[in-house]
């Protein structure tokens, strides 16, 4: 144990480790942030639309969660921008005034969402019904410009472009370069249908153990099918994109490539390995596909593939089993999520119904969880894949992190807020969710002081 613990002290471990919980921690409320309010707006807007009471219920209920996980995702998210420079003084020292563009631009979109989500809560009491409609709007725009702006920092990361260096100092600047860097193309897309998955399965997994439990209402159908619908249709376009994504990673970064895809010697005719364990030379316990590999990157038994012996080995990515089967995780995971969601698109294109058996619904209740992990599998591949590097091919890690002490103790009373505020947010939601649940909860009362909501006949089916 104390030979354990000296280790996660060494060098960069300890920062890179606090760097690693927050992100893996914020980027699922960041997912929210990005994808949730156009859920509820597509609820909003059938209940508008087609008079439907239970839909506006839907709506209002998750604009209610969705403010807590607002809430929970701006704590995390400050907190995250604290690291950067006090655990991170050699990139922000050095890069910040390309680094900081997009950050900064993320800013004012944070601060965007979060002036209409105020608006779009209290919308409900006070504003007509469609004037309430398109005042989320400016949510989902945000969102997405957020999410644009975020992963164009990550994006630069990995392939840095838009400054000019002299003397190892940032001289000029072209933001436009900056956020549109090689890798944004690939990457914004990639990390936008992401948030789209976890946000809809996760949401659809919470009516989907309702339907387990024998609540096969209308709220309980239509709470499940408007969130899986949007993930079920993101999930086949994540396939193309990750295939893209990854095609482009083998031109741009082969050495993080080379880990995902375990290649240690430069060839023609390269193996695909599902699965497997590399040692000494050999993978173990992987299924191999002779030449798979080179025709995913190059449509040809004959593109060459670089392998990671053709860098020194302080320049390999580290790692090279943990980012390979990430990736596997990542592929694997979205391959089963695309067969859910065809399911019930099949079921519902002759049938117009959610199906019955627990070989749907029990898979379907875990989606969420399924989604979650592969984002954090996809989010591993890039970050551990990158490194030695913080900016690829310009400033190594051990450059760019903080030559303090005392960053395990920070580290640890990170992990303690996260866990907390974890806490806050299985808690609050559940304890809403329980109420509402109760036909005598006096919130209910809530329900039908809105200027156009549910009638009282529709009362009864909401309450259930």
């Amino acid at each position: 144990m104390t030979s354990y613990a000296l280790v996660l002290a060494d060098g960069d471990i300890p920062a890179r480790s606090q760097m690693g919980a927050s992100l893996g921690f914020h980027i699922i409320f960041a997912c929210f942030g990005v994808a949730f309010p156009a859920v509820v707006l597509i609820a909003h807007w059938l209940g508008l639309r087609r008079g439907d009471a239970v839909a506006l219920v839907l709506a209002r209920r998750w604009s209610k969660v969705m403010a807590v996980i607002f809430a929970v995702g701006a704590v995390s998210g400050t907190v995250l921008s604290y690291e950067l420079g006090l655990l991170w003084p050699g990139l922000m020292g050095r890069f910040g005034a390309a680094f900081g563009i997009p950050f900064s631009l993320e800013g004012v979109f944070f601060f965007v969402e979060a002036i209409f989500t105020a608006i779009y809560l209290y919308g409900w009491r006070g504003l007509s019904p469609w004037v309430h409609w398109w005042s989320g709007m400016p949510m989902v725009v945000a969102g997405l410009f957020g999410a644009l702006s975020v992963v164009a920092a990550n994006s630069w990361m990995n392939q840095p472009s838009g400054f000019v260096l002299t003397n190892g100092q940032i001289t000029s600047v072209d933001p436009w370069s900056v956020i549109f860097n090689r890798a944004t193309s690939y990457e914004v897309p990639h990390m936008i249908l992401a948030a789209y998955m976890v946000t809809g399965f996760l949401v659809a997994g919470v009516y989907a153990v309702g339907m387990l439990r024998g609540r096969w209402d209308r709220y309980h159908r239509l709470g499940f099918l408007i969130p899986f619908s949007v993930a079920a249709i993101a999930a086949p376009i994540q396939v193309v994109v990750g295939d893209i994504a990854a095609r482009m990673v083998a031109q741009h970064q082969p050495a993080k490539f080379a880990a995902m895809e375990l290649v240690d010697r430069t060839g023609t005719h390269v193996t695909e390995w599902l699965g497997g364990i590399y040692w000494n030379g050999q993978v173990y316990f992987g299924v191999g596909i002779p030449s798979l590999d080179s025709i995913l990157v190059g449509f040809s038994p004959n593109t060459r593939v670089i392998g990671w012996e053709d860098f020194p080995p302080e320049l390999r990515a580290p790692l090279p089993n943990l980012i390979h089967l990430s990736f596997t995780g990542m592929v694997a995971i979205g391959t089963l999520l695309v067969v859910l969601g065809a399911w019930q698109g099949w079921v519902w294109w002759f049938h117009r119904r959610v199906p019955r058996t627990r070989w749907f619904l029990v898979p379907a209740a875990l989606s969420g969880v399924g989604a979650v992990l592969a984002m954090e599998f996809g989010w591993i591949v890039t970050e551990v894949g990158r490194q030695p590097w913080t900016v690829y091919g310009v400033l190594l890690t051990r450059d760019a992190v903080t030559p303090a002490s005392g960053v395990p103790i920070t580290l640890a009373l990170t992990i303690v807020i996260y866990l907390v505020l974890t806490a806050v947010c299985i808690v609050v939601p559940w304890e809403m969710g329980r109420r509402w649940r109760s036909a005598g909860d006096p919130r209910l009362v809530e329900d039908q002081a809105t200027p156009y909501g549910p009638p009282a006949e529709h009362e009864q089916e909401v309450r259930s």
